[in-house]
């Protein structure tokens, strides 16, 4: 009998240590916290719905939450991201407001962006959709989707994005001036591209209608 109540106690003891030892979930996100701060803060360069006005600055609106939290936190760091405008907005937020700003933005709907060019449009569409087979470049639907809605917290919705950001991003992970992307697979992926499919991969992203 003592052994038995011994064996309980223990078994007890230890499973009652593992449930404190375990962290606590994190809270659940605040939109409404996160409208404040994109409408006070971020929309000067983003607009107030994420719909960015200025090629240069990214379309938001829509962007699944865990990657915008993730590139906040990235931005923070200032290490594997690294752009001296959003390090000043980053530096301010703490975790809890990135997932706030990232769960706004999840909920708003993107516009529609469009090509400049059919003929490059075509092409980027044979990159995206095929890839370059000669030169090991994989087809950008293979982790972005078909209509580039991308997958929630592995990789970014990109139908809409404006063309001229994209093609940044893409220059930057070729240079290895962004390096924060899994297992370096962008980095891969643009070092083999020329600057011409870049820009063109670009346009069709750009004319990919939102899917959600």
């Amino acid at each position: 009998m003592k052994t038995a109540f011994t064996f309980l106690a223990t078994t007890v003891l230890v499973s009652a240590s593992a449930l404190a030892a375990q962290p606590a979930a994190a809270p659940k996100a605040d939109a409404a916290k996160g409208a404040q701060i994109a409408t006070q803060v971020c929309a000067a360069c983003h607009n107030p719905d994420g719909n960015s006005a200025v090629a240069v600055n990214p379309k938001l609106a829509g962007q699944h939450p865990e990657y915008i939290a993730k590139q906040l936190a990235d931005l923070k760091a200032n290490k594997t991201r690294k752009n001296a405008v959003m390090l000043g907005f980053a530096s301010g937020m703490s975790t809890e407001d990135m997932r706030n700003v990232a769960a706004y933005y999840a909920e708003q709907k993107p516009k529609d962006g469009s090509a400049r060019s059919p003929d490059s449009a075509k092409l980027g569409e044979k990159i995206y959709r095929g890839g370059i087979a000669d030169k090991g470049v994989a087809a950008c639907a293979g982790c972005h989707g078909p209509a580039g809605a991308g997958i929630p917290a592995q990789y970014p919705r990109l139908a809409g994005q404006w063309a001229d950001y994209t093609k940044a991003q893409l220059i930057a992970f070729r240079a290895g001036e962004r390096a924060n992307d899994p297992a370096g697979m962008m980095r891969g992926v643009a070092a083999r591209m020329s600057d011409a499919e870049m820009a063109a991969v670009a346009d069709y992203i750009a004319g990919l209608k939102y899917a959600k």
